[in-house]
């Protein structure tokens, strides 16, 4: 069964909302990343992600379906080094609730949002919040790298995790689009890096910093060691543990909320 959204026909798509089909969309950003990559990966690697995760949770024999990536976000802290496009907070919060609402106005009511930029994840979080009460329907929500951390820490082997243009997202890119990655600009990438905010007083402290003060590539992490093998075993060890928690039958079944208490 064809789980892209955009390739299915009206009816076919009514009959995957009567059999309670998971929809996935993926929620990406077009932003630098660094001397190497293209603006696109963020939404070239969550697409990539959200259609591998649903390949495999159709192979367990749950219905569903991924929307088209959202391809901007929020990356006002990218916008220095040019080649930018980011949102505000307002324009960003209306256009996900409004893919929302449209998807649950159909029939649907199993939403994942799957993130797939860093910057979008406070928003998305509160986003979230705001719609699950008002719209009336749980809707789960996670970042990708956050979701299979442990998988992909088990892989990489100069980063605890995945970061920005990246041994991890150089390695994707290489395996699905090596066309794309400049590798002989990689080495652009290691230049002077200030201290992280953890470095500095430790962590449970935020301050909002713009990529190019924390490093003059635009580049966080270590492209040089990454590989197009490294980025295959990235992808199916990510859609393994993304589409074992999604077809986890708890998961939708957990309360979310409760009659008001009454006197």
């Amino acid at each position: 069964m064809q789980y892209e959204w955009r390739k299915l026909r009206a009816d076919q798509l009514r009959e995957q909302a009567r059999r309670n089909a998971i929809v996935i969309l993926p929620i990406a950003s077009l932003e630098q990343h660094g001397p190497h990559l293209p603006v696109e990966v963020d939404s070239i690697l969550g697409e990539t992600v959200a259609a591998r995760t649903a390949a495999k949770v159709q192979a367990k024999g749950q219905p569903v379906l991924v929307l088209p990536v959202i391809w901007t976000g929020l990356s006002e802290h990218h916008m220095t080094f040019g080649g930018t496009v980011t949102l505000d907070n307002a324009a960003f919060a209306a256009m996900i609730e409004g893919v929302v609402r449209s998807v649950l106005r159909l029939g649907f009511r199993r939403i994942v949002l799957l993130n797939a930029h860093g910057g979008n994840e406070n928003a998305l979080r509160t986003i979230t919040d705001d719609l699950t009460p008002k719209l009336g329907v749980p809707i789960v929500q996670f970042t990708y790298w956050h979701a299979a951390a442990v998988a992909i820490a088990r892989i990489l082997e100069t980063q605890g995790g995945l970061s920005h243009a990246c041994e991890a997202e150089t390695s994707m890119m290489m395996a699905i689009r090596p066309e794309l990655v400049a590798t002989d600009r990689i080495p652009l990438a290691k230049v002077n890096r200030t201290p992280d905010m953890t470095d500095v007083v430790g962590g449970g402290v935020y301050m909002w910093r713009n990529i190019a003060s924390r490093s003059a590539s635009g580049v966080l992490g270590n492209p040089e060691a990454a590989s197009a093998e490294k980025g295959r075993r990235l992808f199916d060890a990510i859609s393994d543990a993304l589409a074992e928690k999604l077809c986890n039958a708890e998961l939708w079944e957990l309360p979310w909320t409760t009659e008001p208490v009454q006197d």
